[in-house]
C-alpha cells in the first residue's frame, strides 16, 4: 500500500489505528467461509486495515478512497460464509471493532448501537434493562452492522422474520463520504427516508457504509419453552411444519436435525442429546408472555405432531435444558466444518421442503454420498452438507453444487436465504436475477458512487 495513503488513514483516524504489519493483517482477510468455496486465487495480502470510531472517520476514509481509486472492504465480526469481508485486491479493510455505542431507551422500547457492537454484546444489555432482542441471527460475535448489511435471518426468524423487520434507523456513509441519517426512534415514517433506509439492508455494503442503528427491542418473555419431537420418517417430520403453522401457533422457532449430526456434536461437546428415540428431530421454540398460552400451545404442537407419526415428544423447561439443546443445535455447523467442502443454504417456499428432501435424496444416490442435512424448517431454509470425498476434483464438487442449487430454483425458490452473495457466491447471482435486475443494481450503485456537483 503506497505510503502516503497509509499516511493519510493515519491522520484521519490515529497512528494506534491503522494496521499494515504483514502478521497483523492476516486476521482481517478471511471470515468462516467453507474451504470449497473460498476466494481464489487467495485473498490479497497489499492492504491496510483501519478502525475508525465514528461515521465522520468513517466519510474521512471514503472520500480519500474515492479520490484515488483504491478498493474498500468493510469487515464487521468476519462471521460470513460468503467471503463478503474478504478482499479480493489490494486495498483498504475498514474494521468496525471500536464501534461500541450501546444506548437502551427504555421508554421507547428501543436500543441505539454502533456498527461494531456484537449480537452478544446488544442481547446482554437489553437484558440487564429488562428488554429482548427477538431476532437471534447466529453467531453472537457477529456485529451490528454486519447482521443489517445482509439482513440476517437465524433461528427465530419464524415469529420474528428477518433483521430489517427490526431496524428503525439508520446512519450510512456513502461512497462519496456523504453521511446519511435515516429513519430513527419512529414506529412511523412515511417521509420516504424509511424506504431510502431499507435500500442499505441486505445490499451487503455494497452502496454504503452502515455506522449506527436504531433497534426494536421487546419486554421480555416470563415462559419459554423448547420442544424435541423425534421422528423415523423424514418426510413425516418435515410435513409436519406446514400444519403447525396452519394451527395459527407461531414458535420462535422450528429447527430441523438429524441423529447422526446432534450425537456428533453432543459428544464433542461434552453434552448428550436428550432424545433417545428417533433418527430425525423438530426443535420447535416458543416463547410466551404467560404460561398458560404456553402449556396450551405446547399441547396442541404435540398433538399434531403424533397425528404426523411422531414419537413422544421432549419438553425442556429449565433454562440449562433448553441452552444445551440449543447449544447442540447451533454447533452443528462447527462440528461438522472440518468435513465439508461446502454447505449452500438453499431455500425455498416452506411448503415445498418436503419436495427439496426427495430431490435430495435422489443426489445422495446418484452421487453415492451421504448428505448430512439441518436448517430451519420454518423458512423453507435448508444447509444440505457436501462432503469431503476422497479422489473427488473441483469439478465434481461443483456439478453437485450446481444441481443443489437448480433444484431450489425449480422448486421456486433461491440459492440463499440467510448467507449472502459476496466474493464465493456471486457466479450464481444469475440463476435469481434477471441480467435486467443486476444491470439495475449496477446503476443505482454507480449513482451512489459518483460524487455529487456542488
Amino acid at each position: 500500500m503506497r505510503e502516503d495513503i497509509v499516511e493519510a488513514l493515519k491522520n484521519i483516524v490515529g497512528d494506534d489505528w491503522v494496521v499494515n504489519n504483514p502478521e497483523a493483517v492476516k486476521s482481517y482477510l478471511e471470515d468462516e467461509t467453507e474451504p470449497g468455496v473460498k476466494v481464489e486465487p487467495a485473498p490479497a495480502t497489499d492492504v491496510v486495515v483501519v478502525k475508525p470510531v465514528n461515521a465522520q472517520e468513517v466519510s474521512e476514509i471514503l472520500k480519500l478512497a474515492n479520490r484515488e481509486g483504491v478498493p474498500v472492504y468493510v469487515r464487521g465480526g468476519g462471521t460470513g460464509l460468503a467471503c463478503g469481508c474478504v478482499p479480493s485486491k489490494p486495498g483498504v479493510v475498514i474494521s468496525m471493532e471500536r464501534m461500541k455505542e450501546i444506548e437502551i431507551d427504555k421508554e421507547n422500547l428501543m436500543a441505539v448501537v454502533g456498527a461494531g457492537v456484537t449480537l452478544g454484546e446488544l442481547l446482554k444489555a437489553a437484558a440487564k434493562e429488562g428488554f429482548f432482542f427477538p431476532p437471534h441471527p447466529g453467531d453472537e460475535g457477529a456485529q451490528i452492522g454486519g447482521l443489517i448489511a445482509c439482513n440476517a435471518v437465524g433461528a427465530r426468524a419464524v415469529r420474528t422474520g428477518p433483521m430489517r423487520n427490526y431496524v428503525l434507523g439508520l446512519e450510512v456513509v456513502l461512497p462519496t463520504g456523504e453521511i446519511l441519517r435515516l429513519g430513527g426512534r419512529l414506529v412511523k415514517d412515511n417521509t420516504g427516508a424509511g424506504k431510502l433506509m431499507h435500500l442499505f439492508i441486505g445490499t451487503e455494503g455494497i452502496l454504503g457504509v452502515i455506522t449506527k442503528a436504531v433497534l426494536r427491542l421487546s419486554p421480555q418473555y416470563k415462559a419459554t419453552a423448547t420442544m424435541v419431537v423425534p421422528f423415523n420418517d423424514r418426510r413425516a417430520c418435515l410435513n409436519t411444519v406446514p400444519e403447525i403453522l396452519q394451527s395459527g401457533i407461531i414458535p420462535l422457532g422450528i429447527e430441523y436435525v438429524q441423529k447422526k449430526e446432534v450425537e456428533l456434536t453432543a459428544k464433542r461437546l461434552g453434552l448428550e442429546w436428550p432424545s433417545k428415540e428417533g433418527e430425525y428431530y423438530l426443535l420447535i421454540m416458543l416463547a410466551e408472555f404467560n404460561e398458560d398460552t404456553l402449556y396450551a400451545q405446547l399441547e396442541e404442537i404435540a398433538s399434531i405432531c403424533r397425528k404426523n407419526g411422531s414419537l413422544e415428544p421432549l419438553l425442556a423447561e429449565t433454562p440449562e435444558e433448553q441452552t444445551n439443546i440449543l447449544k447442540i443445535r447451533s454447533e452443528i455447523y462447527p462440528t461438522l466444518k472440518p468435513y465439508m467442502e461446502d454447505s449452500p443454504d438453499i431455500t425455498v417456499p416452506p411448503a415445498n421442503i418436503g419436495k427439496l428432501i426427495e430431490e435430495l435424496e435422489k443426489l445422495e444416490r446418484k452421487y453415492d454420498i451421504y448428505i448430512p442435512l439441518f436448517g430451519h424448517a420454518a423458512d423453507g431454509n435448508l444447509h444440505p452438507v457436501i462432503p469431503v470425498k476422497e479422489g473427488w476434483t473441483k469439478e465434481q464438487y461443483e456439478k453437485l453444487r450446481m444441481e443443489m442449487y437448480q433444484i431450489a430454483v425449480k422448486l421456486g425458490g433461491v440459492t440463499t436465504g440467510e448467507h449472502g452473495v459476496g466474493e464465493a457466491r456471486k457466479k450464481y447471482l444469475k440463476l435469481n436475477l434477471s441480467n435486467e435486475a443486476i444491470e439495475t443494481l449496477r446503476k443505482i450503485k454507480k449513482v451512489l458512487e459518483t460524487t455529487p456537483s456542488h
